[in-house]
């Protein structure tokens, strides 16, 4: 995952948005998944990615990454802060939460994923039909006990 990445996507996906309004996005290592603040509108989406322990090396994929983004447009100026969330390893007792590594695909798709929501939350736009840009599966391999979303309680696997 590389800032420049995802800056180009953003870019690519915001293009169709309102003609005069600028956006731009920003890694945000503190926000959190229960609340915003003030003036700003909360959105969560979910990917898949891949994680590497910095302990052990041990690699090990999840589908269900928790993306948290917060949005605010302003004056024609729109800013979006994301943060994904991290997993433990599950080898190393010890270990550090790890920052996913996400493919370019998921990271296009979750930028569409996100720029509907942008549509809704700040353009009060209504989708004439529900777009849904899925890019993670969910019978594929998850490991919740070592998510930080499921530690939250934000992880969709585990809802009923």
């Amino acid at each position: 995952m590389t800032d420049p990445e995802w800056t180009r996507n953003f870019q690519i996906t915001t293009r169709d948005l309102k003609p005069g309004d600028s956006w731009c996005l920003e890694f945000d290592d503190t926000l959190v998944d229960v609340r915003q603040k003030q003036g700003w509108k909360k959105c969560i989406v979910h990917t898949g990615a891949r994680f590497r322990c910095t302990k052990c090396s041990r690699g090990w994929s999840s589908n269900m990454v928790m993306v948290v983004c917060h949005m605010q447009l302003r004056n024609g100026k729109g800013v979006v802060k994301v943060r994904p969330s991290c997993q433990k390893c599950k080898e190393c007792s010890e270990a550090p939460m790890e920052k996913p590594s996400i493919p370019s695909d998921n990271i296009f798709t979750l930028m569409k994923n996100l720029v509907e929501k942008i549509r809704v939350k700040c353009y009060n736009e209504t989708p004439e039909r529900k777009k849904h840009f899925r890019n993670f599966d969910g019978y594929k391999p998850h490991e919740p006990a070592h998510c930080e979303a499921c530690m939250r309680g934000f992880c969709p696997k585990n809802r009923s």
